[in-house]
């Protein structure tokens, strides 16, 4: 249970955690609101508490004004980490393709079309890359970051982003292209945020959707890459998958954890 204060200096609550985050979804609170939690008079800020964080980071996502992706930059600035942090991330992206491998699911098969326990076993290999992007260290237990911070929410959502990819399919295949790239973030978003399935699934697909032919282009651009690695015996595999993956890691920090320009006056609920 929480008390927050509002925009006219006023406490309200106790209210649970659902209400807070309630209120952070309608732009009536947002990090910077005051809140205390029941048992405790310390006041402290929204951003304090990450159960409630993650309501408060969506929301400026989501609402944030449009932000052109730049593909190209996801690209040079993934080379640069790559050429930075070379063996953790060849060595992390060879063992999320060996796991996949022995669950009987393909990289790519993972992500465009889900598998039993083939988002959980990526959105880890998404996390520890994040880690690595933010400058923070990242060690071999963040890349089973999928089983540990949002097991059950990412197998939810691989069951139900598989079967909405397969009805799209069906249906001419270019609603099931459209549904690709809406809910590429979902695994990340989950893994990172701590979203619900449900959640993560529509904040990427409302966020994406905004920029759906640059976060198209992001991925087709990868093509080239994964046809390069293949093309050099396989091998080359090892160095442009981590690219592509470290590409589209930079590009949900771009499109989902831009800093504001200026904080938002706190308003009343």
């Amino acid at each position: 249970m929480y008390t927050i204060i509002g925009g006219d200096g006023k406490e309200y609550g106790p209210v649970s955690a659902e209400q807070v985050r309630g209120w952070i979804a309608g732009g009536r609170a947002n990090l910077k609101t005051r809140v205390k939690a029941l048992g405790s008079d310390e006041w402290k800020s929204v951003e304090d508490f990450p159960e409630l964080t993650a309501a408060a980071a969506t929301v400026s996502a989501s609402s944030a004004p449009a932000r052109n992706l730049d593909i190209l930059s996801c690209y040079e600035r993934s080379w640069t980490l790559l050429k930075a942090n070379f063996w953790p991330l060849v060595g992390v992206n060879l063992l999320v393709v060996v796991m996949l491998l022995l669950i009987g699911a393909t990289h790519f098969g993972a992500i465009l079309m889900g598998s039993l326990l083939g988002g959980v076993i990526v959105a880890g290999q998404y996390y520890f890359f994040l880690l690595r992007v933010r400058g923070q260290p990242a060690t071999l237990k963040d890349a089973f970051a999928g089983f540990t911070k949002a097991f059950v929410q990412l197998l939810v959502a691989d069951i139900l982003l598989s079967l909405f990819y397969t009805l799209g399919l069906i249906c001419l295949v270019l609603p099931g292209i459209y549904l690709v790239v809406a809910y590429s973030f979902t695994y990340v978003l989950a893994a990172d945020k701590g979203l619900g399935f449900w959640e993560a699934m529509e904040t990427s697909r409302r966020v994406a959707t905004g920029q759906w032919w640059r976060v198209f282009g992001l991925m087709l651009l990868g093509i080239p890459f994964a046809l390069l690695g293949i093309a050099a015996l396989g091998v080359g595999l090892l160095v442009t998958w981590p690219l592509i993956t470290g590409a589209f890691v930079y590009a949900y920090e771009d499109l989902f954890n831009a800093k504001p320009a200026a904080p938002v006056t706190p308003s009343s609920p």
